[in-house]
C-alpha cells in the first residue's frame, strides 16, 4: 500500500511509479486487446458472411469472463508481476500464428477460431489481477481515482483502438495489424516487469489439513461466495448479467449492423463511439461519488436504454453513431464505482476471489449472449436484434424501481459494509 506523504495525504497517482508503469502497461496491452478482437471479428464475418460465425467467435473471444472464477484464487495465492507479465509473453507470441498463416495461404475461419481461445485465455487474470494490485500501489484515498483511470484505458481507450483497428486494416490490412498487436504485448510485459508490487500483509493463509491442492482450491473459491452472499451485490450482479447478455448479442452482430449501415468504417465507429461513451463515463466517474448510488442505476441505465434504442432506429448513421455513445456512458460511470466499491466493502485478502465469483457470475452471459445474437440476428435481421438488445440497460433501470433496497443504496463516498449487507467472515483466515 502507498503511504501518505509527509503533510499526512496520499502522494498523488502520477508521483507514484508503480501505478504509472502499470497504467501504461494496461494502456498498452488493451489496445493489442482491441487490435486483435477487432481484425478477428471483421475476418470472419468477411471471410463467411454468416452473423453465426461471427457470434461464434466473438463468444470465444468473451471466454475470459465466464471463466474468471477459475483465475481468483490464483490471483489471491500466486506472485502477481510474474504471471502479469507471462500473460503478456503468451499473447505476443501467439498472435504471430495469425501473419504466418496469412503469409502461407492458411488463413481461414477455422485457423482464426483455432487461435483466439488461446489468445482470450491469456487475459484471463487480467480482471481480478487489477483489482487486487492497485489497492497494493494506491493511497485508499487514491482508489476512486485510480480505478477511474485505469477505466479510461480498460473500458474506454480499449474500444478507441477497436475503431482505430478498422481503419488499420482498411489502409494496411490484417496481417501488418497482427504484427503490430505482438510489438504491443512485448512493450506491455516491459512495463510490468518494473513494478513492485508490496507484499500484501494482510494476508494470513489458512493451514490445509488434506494436502490436498484441489481442496485448497475449492476452499478459497468457498471463502470467497461466503463473503458474497446475501449482500446486495447478489442483486446487481443479476442486472449486470442481464445488461452483458445484451452486450455480447451487440458485439456479435454489430460487423453485420455497420456494414449495412456503410462498411467496415461505420463498423469501426461504432466500436469507437462505445469506447468514447465508457470512456466519458469512467472520465466523470470520480464526480459521482456523492450521489446516491441507487439514483444514478435507475436514471442512468433508463436514459441508456432510450438513446441506444434510439440509435437503432434513427435515419441518420451519424446520430446513429452518437446516440449508441452516450448510451455506453453510465456504463462507464458504473464500471469505476463498481471497482471502488469492491475494493472498500471487501477484505484485501479475499479480493481476487470475490472480483472473479463476480465477474464471473455477471460475465458468463457475454459469450452466451453472442452465441445467441448470431442466431437470432440470422432469423429476424439484424436491425430488430440490436432494438431488442436496448432492454439489457432498460431491465436494470426497472429492476432497481421495483426494488427499494437497491433505490435506496448510498453514494458510494458514504458506503459502509453494512449499508451493503456485507460482513467480512471473521474465521476465513482460522480454519
Amino acid at each position: 500500500m502507498t503511504t501518505a506523504g509527509a503533510d499526512g495525504s496520499a502522494p498523488s497517482l502520477w508521483r507514484n511509479r508503480d501505478f504509472r508503469r502499470f497504467f501504461a502497461g494496461e494502456f498498452v496491452t488493451n489496445a493489442g486487446d482491441s487490435l486483435y478482437t477487432v481484425a478477428v471479428l471483421w475476418l470472419v464475418f468477411e471471410l463467411s458472411g454468416s452473423t453465426v460465425l461471427t457470434g461464434i467467435a466473438n463468444s470465444l473471444l468473451l471466454l475470459p469472463w465466464l471463466l474468471q472464477i477459475l483465475a481468483g484464487p490464483i490471483v489471491d495465492r500466486f506472485p502477481l508481476k510474474p504471471v502479469l507479465v507471462g500473460a503478456q509473453v503468451l499473447q505476443g507470441v501467439v498472435v504471430l500464428v495469425l501473419p504466418l498463416a496469412a503469409s502461407m495461404g492458411w488463413m481461414s475461419v477455422d485457423v482464426l477460431l483455432a487461435v483466439v481461445p488461446i489468445l482470450t485465455l491469456a487475459t484471463l487474470l487480467t480482471s481480478p489481477m487489477q483489482t487486487t494490485l492497485v489497492p497494493r500501489i494506491v493511497a485508499d484515498s487514491r482508489l476512486s481515482r485510480a480505478n477511474s483511470a485505469l477505466a479510461t484505458v480498460t473500458l474506454g481507450l480499449d474500444m478507441v483502438f477497436d475503431a482505430l483497428g478498422g481503419a488499420f486494416i482498411a489502409v494496411f490490412g490484417a496481417t501488418t495489424l497482427f504484427l503490430f498487436d505482438s510489438a504491443t504485448f512485448a512493450v506491455a510485459g516491459l512495463l510490468f516487469a518494473g513494478i513492485a508490487v508490496p507484499k500484501d500483509t494482510a494476508k494470513n493463509e489458512p493451514e490445509r489439513t488434506d494436502g490436498s491442492i484441489l481442496g485448497s482450491y475449492i476452499d478459497d473459491l468457498r471463502a470467497g461466495s461466503d463473503v458474497l452472499r446475501g449482500t446486495v451485490f447478489v442483486e446487481l450482479i443479476l442486472t449486470t448479467a442481464v445488461a452483458n447478455l445484451a452486450t455480447g448479442v451487440t458485439l456479435a452482430i454489430l460487423p453485420a449492423f455497420g456494414d449495412a449501415l456503410g462498411g467496415p468504417a461505420v463498423y469501426g465507429l461504432l466500436l469507437g463511439a462505445l469506447g468514447i461513451g465508457r470512456l466519458v463515463g469512467s472520465l466523470v466517474a470520480p464526480y459521482f461519488e456523492g450521489i446516491a448510488y441507487g439514483r444514478l442505476l435507475l436514471v442512468g441505465n433508463s436514459v441508456a436504454a432510450c438513446c441506444w434504442f434510439a440509435a437503432v432506429y434513427v435515419q441518420s448513421p451519424v446520430l446513429t453513431v452518437v446516440l449508441f455513445g452516450l448510451a455506453w456512458v453510465p456504463a462507464g460511470t458504473n464500471g469505476v464505482l463498481m471497482a471502488t466499491l469492491n475494493q472498500t466493502m471487501f477484505p484485501s485478502d479475499l479480493l481476487g476471489r470475490v472480483s472473479s465469483i463476480k465477474g464471473t457470475a455477471s460475465g458468463a452471459t457475454l459469450p452466451l449472449g453472442s452465441l445467441i445474437g448470431g442466431v437470432v440476428a440470422a432469423v429476424i435481421g439484424t436491425t430488430t436484434t440490436m432494438g431488442i438488445a436496448a432492454f439489457g440497460f432498460g431491465f436494470t433501470g426497472l429492476y432497481v424501481l421495483v426494488r427499494p433496497r437497491l433505490r435506496r443504496l448510498p453514494a458510494v463516498a458514504d458506503a459502509d459494509p453494512a449499508t451493503f449487507d456485507v460482513t467480512a467472515p471473521s474465521d476465513h483466515s482460522e480454519e
